[in-house]
């Protein structure tokens, strides 16, 4: 009896990943068709969130989570998260549409990839040369690259618990040549230059690695420094002063220069409202809550990776890549 009863649930999973798997491909493959008939075909799809003057208008951009581009699709039955390139098609409109006079960032991020938040830093300053006036709230945490798309806002604010700062860079790698060799596995490699095998996980890094890496890392805190120190308009030594890796509460980072004011989301936008006059229509890009919380595919792939042991690997993987190999981040290590 408990043999049927296996070979059932067996056969059962095996139909259900079948089917999930032929349904994904699907959806992933229509996607775009399909989102185009229900919503419109506008991407970034925008919303009005408080009525105005359509001719002066605030967009809200909201920036939360981990700053990587994972180069996936929207999917209107995913869960909701960092989605980098939402982001930049947002700030590309904002920076064409005459009609937008400012922007309001909504910060919640530990920070990211040293791209990502160069390139968002980058379509910023564009909005600020195009006349936009652009506040910053920061969250619970606008750490590292999360502070680093925050320096160009002609306002920082910060509650009292926020947690900001952690300027500077961190590059990482997993060494397990010991647990190889404990394992009595040997690695056989064959490279075209001494270089090339640089921050590999078999083995120990030489000198000339450690100082090639760290002259990245120094040169990418640089940049980082200048960020800061243009946006905030602080000497290089003023940030330098704060610029050890250390996060700060909010206080603190009012106090040292990194934030203008205390406040949650409510005082900046009013404050935002009040510095572009009128009445102006307040928009914010993002999928709208009927797209973004609907999670039945995310739900039932969670579900059977549970069942499975998927979810499992799957969560060793993702340690793995965040902390292994050459891509420098700017982020808060938690």
């Amino acid at each position: 009896m408990k043999r049927i009863i296996a070979a059932v649930i067996a056969a059962t999973l095996l139909v259900f990943g079948v089917f999930f798997s032929i349904f994904t491909n699907l959806w992933a493959s229509d996607f775009q068709e399909t989102f185009d008939q229900i919503a419109g075909g506008d991407f970034p799809p925008s919303q009005v969130v408080e009525q105005g003057d359509l001719n002066s208008q605030i967009a809200v951009i909201n920036i939360e989570g981990t700053m990587v581009d994972t180069g996936n699709q929207p999917s209107m039955f995913a869960s909701e998260g960092y989605n980098h390139q939402l982001i930049i098609e947002s700030l590309k409109q904002v920076i064409e549409d005459d009609t937008i006079k400012g922007v309001l960032l909504n910060v919640d991020s530990p920070g990211g990839g040293v791209y990502e938040s160069a390139e968002i830093h980058k379509y910023l300053v564009q909005a600020k040369e195009a006349g936009k006036v652009i506040y910053s709230s920061m969250g619970g945490m606008a750490a590292s690259g999360g502070y680093y798309v925050s320096a160009p806002a002609d306002q920082i604010f910060a509650s009292e618990e926020t947690m900001t700062g952690s300027i500077g860079v961190i590059m990482q790698a997993i060494n397990f040549q010991q647990l190889a060799e404990d394992l009595g596995i040997e690695f056989n490699s064959y490279t075209s230059g001494d270089m090339k095998e640089m921050l590999s996980s078999t083995k120990d890094p030489s000198e000339e690695e450690e100082r090639y890496v760290q002259g990245m890392v120094d040169s990418m805190f640089d940049d980082f420094v200048q960020v800061v120190a243009d946006g905030r308009g602080m000497s290089e030594d003023e940030v330098r002063d704060v610029a050890d890796g250390r996060i700060y509460l909010g206080e603190d980072a009012v106090d040292n220069g990194l934030v203008d004011q205390i406040g949650h989301i409510e005082d900046a936008t009013a404050a935002l409202k009040e510095e572009v006059g009128g009445n102006p229509q307040i928009i914010e890009y993002g999928y709208s809550n009927n797209f973004a919380n609907i999670s039945l595919s995310y739900g039932v792939e969670s579900i059977f990776g549970e069942i499975t042991g998927k979810n499992d690997i799957a969560r060793v993987e993702q340690l793995i890549n965040n902390r292994q190999g050459l891509q420098p981040m700017y982020l808060y290590e938690r």
